[in-house]
């Protein structure tokens, strides 16, 4: 039984949260805090209809160091669990470790003035973390998150090295609208529009953004077109699966999607620097992000599934040669908004944050120091995905992949 303090009241947040009011023999005490009181006021009173659960709702700016602390003192929780946005991580991280209480997040930090998605800065917090006795665990979403999970548990239970690694993201929703993240806008585009970067033979290769693409048929949504991306999860996976001679990022978009981007770009409306407009001055991407269509707001109209998994090629544990595995996720939007009320992008991030976290308040994946989902036994959070709504499956292929 355990008290938990949750920041942040996007759509995944209130997946998480709801996620763990179901599982109250764990989480028995769930506290939400974000900037806008009545967002944490909805997702309690939607916990509150399906579950019978209480949330208690505080207003916070996580970017207040003295008053997330005075914040976390007053909860007392056993564990913050960070689904703000990745700009307040090291905030947050700074007053748990004042407050004396371990850190959870989905996203690594990255600067407000630079789409720079990077894990050097948070773990450059492992020592002060060690000294205190705490314990932070970073990037327990999807990807990063499931994806890393699953390439350590292939690691474990079928390939004795990996060689390369392409981790594949394809959303086959359809919203309805003509265009609309299915995360935080400002968060997605930042990502959308940065240089991609993969990992290959010790080093990293730039490529510009949406130029490499593939096309995949994905069970269960079709053939996409799949772009090579940077995420982050390939900065932590490089690090600790060293003999990985190429990783790569895949994610699709469709053409309408690409389409429309490619407009906002070119008039400046993805742009990170101030402008002044009638005296003011204004972020243009911030603004962008303020008049689309909210993340939460997409569940009930999104129809189709996700389909997000790791394709590892690598010399086989049974000595048998060289092997391919491919393991996967296919989660469906109609079913996360069914049991949640959110669909199914931020289902399949709220419930990683679920299981990370409950593996921390039950003491099964422990530490003091700064740690990545590489780092602990995989099989726990495996098993815990099965029962908690994001079930996985491998499958051998007869190859590496062509692309």
């Amino acid at each position: 039984m355990s008290t938990v303090l949750v920041i942040g009241a996007g759509g995944v947040s209130s997946v998480c949260v709801h996620k763990m009011a179901m599982n109250a023999d764990i989480f028995n005490s769930i506290h939400l805090a974000s900037r806008t009181k009545s967002k944490c006021d909805a997702i309690a009173a939607s916990v509150k209809e399906r579950t019978g659960q209480a949330v208690s709702t505080y207003e916070i700016d996580a970017e207040e160091v003295p008053a997330m602390i005075n914040l976390i003192k007053k909860v007392q929780p056993s564990l913050v669990v960070n689904l703000a946005l990745p700009y307040q991580d090291l905030p947050i991280m700074d007053a748990c470790l004042a407050a004396g209480v371990d850190y959870l997040d989905t996203a690594n930090y990255e600067p407000k003035d630079e789409a720079k998605f990077e894990y050097k800065w948070q773990w450059a917090y492992h020592d002060r973390f060690k000294e205190a006795g705490l314990m932070a665990l970073l990037g327990s979403g999807f990807d990063p998150g499931v994806t890393s999970v699953f390439t350590m548990w292939l690691k474990k239970h079928k390939l004795k090295t990996i060689r390369q690694l392409d981790i594949l993201d394809c959303n086959g929703g359809d919203h309805g609208q003509a265009f609309a993240t299915n995360f935080n806008p400002e968060i997605n585009i930042r990502e959308v529009t940065a240089p991609a970067r993969h990992w290959e033979n010790g080093e990293w290769v730039e490529t510009p953004a949406m130029q490499v693409k593939t096309e995949f048929d994905f069970d269960q949504v079709g053939t996409r077109n799949a772009y090579l991306m940077y995420h982050e999860e390939l900065e932590s996976l490089s690090k600790f699966i060293p003999e990985l001679e190429r990783a790569r990022f895949w994610m699709t978009f469709g053409d309408e999607y690409i389409k429309h981007l490619t407009v906002l770009q070119n008039v400046g409306m993805t742009g990170i620097e101030p402008i002044k407009y009638q005296g003011r001055e204004i972020v243009p991407l911030q603004f962008l992000a303020a008049v689309l269509p909210k993340p939460e707001t997409l569940g009930e109209t999104t129809t189709g599934n996700t389909n997000i998994g790791c394709i590892a090629t690598g010399e086989a544990l049974d000595g048998s040669g060289e092997k391919t595995f491919y393991i996967n996720n296919i989660c469906s939007h109609e079913a996360a908004y069914e049991e949640t009320g959110n669909q199914g992008v931020s289902y399949t991030t709220g419930v990683p944050a679920m299981i990370g976290s409950a593996l921390m308040v039950q003491g099964k994946w422990a530490g003091e120091g700064v740690f990545n989902m590489e780092e602990f036994d995989p099989d726990p959070f495996m098993d815990l995905l099965n029962e908690h709504g994001l079930p996985w499956n491998v499958v051998e292929m007869d190859g590496p992949v062509g692309f």
